[in-house]
């Protein structure tokens, strides 16, 4: 008898516990300005990735979607005004002085874990990839480590939640 009760208790807890989930708005919710995109060196020491006042936006809805856009501000203009006859040095630069994606995005707060589940990206390689990220949350301002690079340097992007 005791099993039934408890099983009978755990059905009912699953769907009161699933509700109360999904009734909480997400916990990252709300759009957020970019603080610093920088990089850790393997030596510790800390540098501008995207110059030193990078200028971004990431948005979050409560259902765990979002948008990320990373700029470099000193990014050079196209010469001749037209993106489609930029040069080769024009190219790279718009391509290395940002870094785009929207997808969903997941938390695991024990492990203080961001997963990005890419849909899009303006680096193609990307697409479709989840990308975990180890994150700090100080009041109003969001912190997340990407995984080393090959150089063993960490990207880190510092974001501020906008009122």
């Amino acid at each position: 008898m005791k099993l039934l009760n408890r099983l009978f208790c755990l059905m009912m807890w699953v769907p009161a516990h699933q509700a109360a989930m999904a009734a909480q708005p997400f916990a990252l919710a709300g759009t957020w300005k970019l603080v610093a995109a920088d990089r850790l060196q393997a030596d510790g020491t800390r540098v501008h990735d995207y110059g030193e006042a990078p200028s971004g936006v990431m948005m979050i809805d409560t259902d765990g979607r979002y948008s990320v856009q990373i700029y470099q501000r000193e990014r050079p203009r196209f010469a001749g005004g037209d993106k489609k006859s930029g040069t080769p040095q024009e190219f790279r630069a718009a391509v290395e002085g940002s870094s785009t994606h929207f997808g969903r995005l997941a938390i695991d707060e024990p492990s203080r874990t961001l997963t990005f589940i890419i849909e899009s990206a303006g680096f193609a390689n990307w697409e479709g990839t989840r990308q975990e990220r180890r994150y700090e949350l100080k009041g109003d301002e969001l912190s997340y480590r990407v995984p080393a690079r090959p150089d063993g340097q960490v990207p880190l992007s510092v974001w501020r939640r906008m009122p």
